[in-house]
């Protein structure tokens, strides 16, 4: 499966990712192209010098030379290039560009000016020299490249930590203008999931029964079947229940009589017990003599 190609191309996402939303595509597509430009002219410089390294320089005429100096050529002109991509790419003041192309063209002069110089009015090989002269020219436009791309990149660090800022404030006002409907959605999406207890009751699970009207045509059923009947206690009964159940409050029962009361009534219950044994006993008593004299008396009828 292919990745998803960026809409405007790889060099603007990357600007997007990097820099920020671009401005105009001249912009990205100059600065790219300088500062990818100016990477390209290093490498093929540095590879020149390379293949320049393994001749031998005999004369000025020699193959080194023909070689070293457009390594060296190319090798002044890369800085140059991807500083001035840089300024070109970072949204800046024109001033700052105006002042990044100056110094592009005053280094562009002093590669000139070497290509002309080098090797044989350089570093005191002949009686004319120019060395001084090239090097200072371009010392001073790759001053003003450096000036230029290093007050570029701080101008855009500083408008991106203002907008970072606008950002934090915005999202502090938001925060600010919450109403009360939105503090109460929020409570009731918090609270959504929550199984709440009252009075360290826990909730119980029962099962519901659901029927259509159509599921009870012809059945018939009898309501009293399965069913509790509660009787209500009375509102005051029902609030102290309420009261236990949420507070923790227990039922206290009193009584007003005293010890010497409750020990009279113990005495009276044991006396009573005491008489309601000696009537038993006396019942079985005479229930046995009743039954001698009765047995006597059936004996005498049959003499």
């Amino acid at each position: 499966m292919a990745a998803e190609q960026p809409p405007d191309g790889y060099l603007f996402d990357l600007y997007r990712r990097y820099i920020g939303e671009p401005e105009g595509r001249t912009d990205v597509y100059v600065g790219f192209g300088l500062f990818f430009g100016g990477i390209g002219i290093a490498v093929t410089a540095l590879v020149l010098f390379l293949w320049g390294s393994t001749h031998e320089a005999h004369t000025l005429d020699s193959a080194y030379y023909n070689w070293i100096q457009p390594a060296y050529a190319l090798g002044m002109l890369s800085l140059p290039a991807m500083m001035l991509g840089i300024v070109v790419l970072l949204p800046s003041e024109r001033r700052m560009l105006y002042t990044s192309i100056g110094g592009a063209v005053i280094t562009a002069v002093a590669v000139s000016g070497f290509l002309y110089a080098y090797p044989t009015n350089w570093h005191f090989v002949r009686d004319v020299d120019y060395t001084v002269e090239v090097v200072a020219t371009y010392a001073v436009g790759l001053s003003g490249l450096i000036a230029s791309t290093g007050a570029a990149l701080v101008a855009h660090y500083l408008d991106l930590a203002r907008q970072a800022e606008t950002v934090e404030i915005d999202d502090a006002d938001e925060e600010d203008e919450l109403s009360d409907a939105d503090v109460q959605r929020d409570i009731d999406e918090a609270m959504e999931d929550v199984e709440l207890s009252w009075g360290g009751v826990e909730k119980t699970e029962h099962k519901r029964l659901s029927f259509s009207e159509n599921d009870l045509e012809g059945v018939s059923i009898d309501a009293s079947a399965g069913t509790k009947t509660t009787r209500s206690s009375g509102v005051d009964a029902q609030v102290d229940g309420l009261k236990g159940l949420k507070g923790g409050e227990t039922k206290k029962t009193t009584s007003s009589s005293t010890v010497d009361d409750q020990t009279t009534k113990l005495k009276e219950l044991r006396e009573q017990k005491r008489r309601e044994a000696a009537a038993d006993e006396e019942s079985r008593s005479a229930g046995v003599v009743s039954a001698l004299l009765s047995r006597f008396r059936t004996l005498v009828a049959r003499k």
